[in-house]
């Protein structure tokens, strides 16, 4: 999870986990091994890193060098609830983050789904998303998006964003509000409370590069129709 333009990143909190299926497309022997799997990882004690828990079934949206996902992975360890998307492809990952295909290969061995080429702005006609049971203008096609996959009971909408002028006029909260989506709560956030993640700028020559996050907030977003 990255912060598109130095200054928003994306969550969705899919709710507790239920029996429903990862993949609609797969072989009945692949589901067969999969169920087996979660049933191991429901008997496991639940473990929780800040707001989310291993029980909950996570859609991450706009990763850099899927750090974040992995700090999540490992304090649950296991990964079998998260899906970990980026805008980038794998080819570019390589490219531009010294250890991302090293945190994708970990993520993918802890259980964890990963998918290149989702845009935030167009991430509900993603054929994956859609079939799975589970800058201004980037903000304002990822809440209309997020709308569309998050769940109806339980899900939240989590969009950690910087606190103060500029980004204090994109009028994140009315945004929301204007699609169906009511701030339940709004958190300040430290990168220190998720070990390993390391935020990037993703874009241009020191796209690998970190860059201070200053003040910023999570904001959790619930449909209007759950509460």
């Amino acid at each position: 999870m990255l912060y598109p333009s130095s200054s928003s990143n994306f969550l969705l909190k899919m709710g507790a986990e239920d029996d429903d299926t990862l993949l609609q497309l797969q072989q009945p022997q692949e589901e067969e091994e999969e169920e087996e799997e979660e049933e191991e990882d429901s008997q496991k004690a639940e473990k929780w890193r800040k707001h989310y828990s291993s029980r909950h079934r996570i859609l991450l949206v706009g990763e850099g060098d899927f750090s974040f996902s992995l700090s999540l992975a490992t304090a649950f360890g296991s990964a079998h609830n998260l899906v970990a998307t980026s805008i980038d492809s794998q080819e570019n990952i390589m490219k531009k983050y010294s250890n991302g295909i090293n945190n994708v290969r970990e993520l993918e061995e802890r259980g964890c789904l990963v998918l290149y080429g989702v845009d935030a702005k167009e991430m509900s006609q993603h054929f994956f998303l859609k079939t799975q049971r589970l800058n201004k203008r980037l903000v304002k096609g990822f809440l209309s998006n997020a709308k569309i996959l998050v769940r109806k009971e339980g899900g939240e909408i989590h969009v950690t964003h910087k606190v103060g002028d500029p980004y204090s006029k994109w009028g994140l909260v009315k945004k929301a509000e204007k699609r169906g989506l009511v701030l339940q709560q709004a958190v300040p956030f430290f990168k220190d409370d998720y070990p390993g993640y390391d935020n990037k700028r993703a874009h241009g020559k020191l796209c690998d590069a970190s860059f201070p996050i200053g003040e910023s907030n999570t904001y959790k977003f619930k449909l209007q129709s759950t509460l």
